[in-house]
């Protein structure tokens, strides 16, 4: 375990220590309130349950993931693939609704939401597909439209609960890589017509069935600009206290722990609106301080990516950078209402089990595409002696 510690990218893996901290404490101090008058539960329930996952995520991070080579994978895609669209399937009728959607599964204290594990399954599957197609000396005309197939099979999933903001992260995940894979041009130029094709359908889909593919409690969120207008209306309400709690943290904050708007104003705070409660409490110099960190973070992984010494640790890394950076621009610009607010938690620091352990996941599979990385170049200078 010490030779590959020394492997690590030490600034990313610092900074997901430090955000997964900050994350424990800002929940804390946004979910105490709700957590006993809301929840009737103890003022550090989910703060408990947060470090749990996170102790967990780190187990398996520094125990499994680490001592994994990525070229093992290929073993337990098909598994994870029939596993996932089951799970999918199965929400249909077993699946707990909350917010409109019906995305977990319940199982007594923990709630298990599928959607997050298909997010770090479908860059894994891209990942072992593609890499496993640039070895073939005649690798099939339009091999993509397979991987393609499934990934829509499970966006279509994903969409049905309905989980719009799980879908659009699945959907930019999928597009952005195949965009970033080396493909023939004819090959690409087929891609694009493919999702032309699919676009439209969509489109018709959305016009002919929208009021059934969307609750109206997602529906009523495509309203989201000038949220303080309609302040006693639900279409404005959450996220003009969000505006509330921003406006009251000033450049400095009003100190920790001293948040007003956790008073159930914000009935999300330790999770849509976990960065509303981080700039009212922390202030805006330190928010800008937590964006600018993410923007580091995702440099941190992009580097790794450019630096892969197969495809498949390419991809794998340039997945996990879209995962973050979608994660974190839609969180964002819903609560500025720049977009409509889709229920998309900040990575590490809102609260989520099932979200939460994806991500530390994928951040310790960069980890490990790291050390390959300086494994390979190690190799390639003894050789070459």
């Amino acid at each position: 375990m010490k030779k590959l510690f020394t492997k690590l990218d030490k600034p990313l893996l610092i900074m997901t220590i430090l955000y997964s901290i900050l994350g424990l404490i800002m929940i804390f101090s946004a979910s105490s309130i709700s957590a006993v008058v809301r929840y009737h539960q103890n003022s550090s329930y989910f703060f408990v349950r947060q470090a749990l996952f996170i102790a967990a995520g780190l187990f398996v991070g520094f125990v499994f993931v680490l001592r994994m080579p990525t070229s093992k994978y290929k073993m337990f895609v098909p598994l994870l693939l029939l596993g996932i669209i089951a799970s999918l399937v199965g929400l249909r009728m077993y699946g707990s609704i909350g917010n409109g959607a019906q995305s977990w599964y319940k199982l007594g204290p923990i709630n298990i939401q599928p959607t997050e594990f298909a997010k770090s399954i479908v860059i894994i599957y891209l990942a072992v597909f593609f890499s496993t197609q640039s070895r073939k000396k005649n690798p099939k005309p339009l091999a993509f439209l397979k991987p393609l197939a499934i990934c829509i099979v499970i966006f279509a999933l994903i969409l049905l609960q309905p989980d719009l903001g799980g879908a659009l992260i699945i959907g930019g995940i999928v597009f952005f890589i195949f965009f970033a894979i080396p493909m023939r041009r004819n090959h690409k130029a087929v891609f694009v017509k493919v999702l032309g094709i699919g676009a439209i359908i969509a489109g018709i889909a959305i016009i002919y069935f929208g009021n059934n593919l969307l609750s109206e409690y997602q529906i009523s969120r495509l309203q989201f600009k000038e949220p303080c207008t309609r302040y006693m209306e639900e279409t404005g309400y959450q996220v003009c206290n969000g505006f509330i709690a921003i406006h009251n943290g000033g450049l400095t904050g009003v100190g920790l722990g001293n948040s007003t708007q956790k008073y159930l104003y914000l009935p999300e705070a330790h999770t849509d609106f976990i960065f509303a409660i981080i700039t009212e409490e922390l202030g805006v110099i330190f928010a800008i301080m937590v964006i600018f960190g993410y923007a580091y973070m995702l440099y941190r992984i992009l580097k790794i990516s450019k630096e892969a010494e197969t495809l498949r640790g390419s991809i794998l890394c340039y997945g996990t950078f879209l995962f973050l950076l979608l994660h974190i621009l839609i969180n964002l610009l819903g609560i500025l209402a720049i977009i409509p607010l889709t229920g998309v938690p900040l990575p590490l620091l809102s609260y989520g089990g099932s979200f939460n352990l994806n991500i530390l996941f994928m951040l310790f599979v960069v980890q490990r595409v790291a050390i390959e990385n300086k494994n390979l170049k190690n190799k390639r200078e003894l050789d070459s002696i």
